[in-house]
């Protein structure tokens, strides 16, 4: 489900839940008689408050979680771009040999994490042991060249530090694409809404309308809640996630 598009996403999540929130109403509704309807209308409205309150917790405590590896997603890829442009602009201080040299280098492994990485990234396969062949020797090629002047000297430690932070912000990358929503979470929001849910139902089952109303509101609530944290919740998977981008404009923008 995480893989299909925003649009499709959301009317699975809105079909599931009505339909429970539906067979919560029907089951409710036919228990609500003799004795059995005068439990159901002994529960205290007020209970509903603590139990609203709680849902929106576990949903605010797991929703800071999802963005905030998505914001270091986003974070991860912009800072591997800017250090990979400056590797590209560093490298024109060189003899145009070198330059090509080195941004042939770049190009190849900017390619090869947009057609390998990227989609290995999105299906959880991508792993820190998978070493970036073209970026390693990018590395090698930038400690082997011999300045011929200070600017040049300058223009190599710069290129070093700049491929150093391009590595690091490649790990955090690959880190933060494991990340996902356990079944625990998931299953402590999903348990939290239903009994919620049922408790909404219990209380109004007096008033079949009143009851079908504050089911539909709420249900709509925790399928919103749950749509934005699916949505987000691996950040190169899916509609809305982290694409290569920023990558892909030291390709085109980078001098040649």
């Amino acid at each position: 489900m995480l893989n299909l598009p925003l649009v499709w996403m959301a009317v699975v999540v809105f079909a599931a839940t009505y339909l429970l929130a539906a067979s919560i109403y029907w089951v409710v509704t036919r228990l609500a008689v003799n004795d059995r309807a005068r439990a159901f209308k002994a529960l205290s409205p007020g209970l509903l408050s603590p139990l609203g309150i709680l849902f929106a917790l576990l949903v605010g405590f797991i929703a800071v979680e999802v963005w905030g590896n998505y914001d270091k997603a986003k974070a991860a890829v912009a800072t591997e771009a800017s250090a990979l442009r400056a590797v590209v602009v560093l490298a024109g201080t060189f003899p145009e040999e070198q330059k090509t040299h080195v941004h042939g280098l770049v190009d190849r492994h900017i390619e090869e994490a947009v057609n390998e990485v990227w989609p290995a990234m999105a299906h959880h396969r991508a792993t820190l042991s998978n070493v970036p062949t073209a970026l390693i020797e990018t590395l090698y090629y930038t400690l082997s060249l011999e300045p011929a002047h200070a600017s040049q000297r300058i223009a190599q430690t710069e290129m070093v530090e700049a491929i150093r932070t391009a590595l690091d912000a490649r790990r955090h990358r690959i880190v933060v694409s494991e990340s996902t929503v356990g079944r625990v979470k998931w299953a402590g929001i999903l348990l939290m809404g239903l009994f919620t849910l049922v408790a909404i139902a219990m209380v109004h089952s007096d008033n079949r309308l009143t009851c079908a109303i504050a089911l539909t509101l709420f249900a709509s609530g925790i399928a919103l809640s749950l749509l934005l944290i699916a949505a987000y919740s691996r950040p190169f998977t899916g509609e809305i996630s982290v694409r290569p981008d920023p990558r892909k404009q030291v390709i085109t923008t980078g001098p040649s």
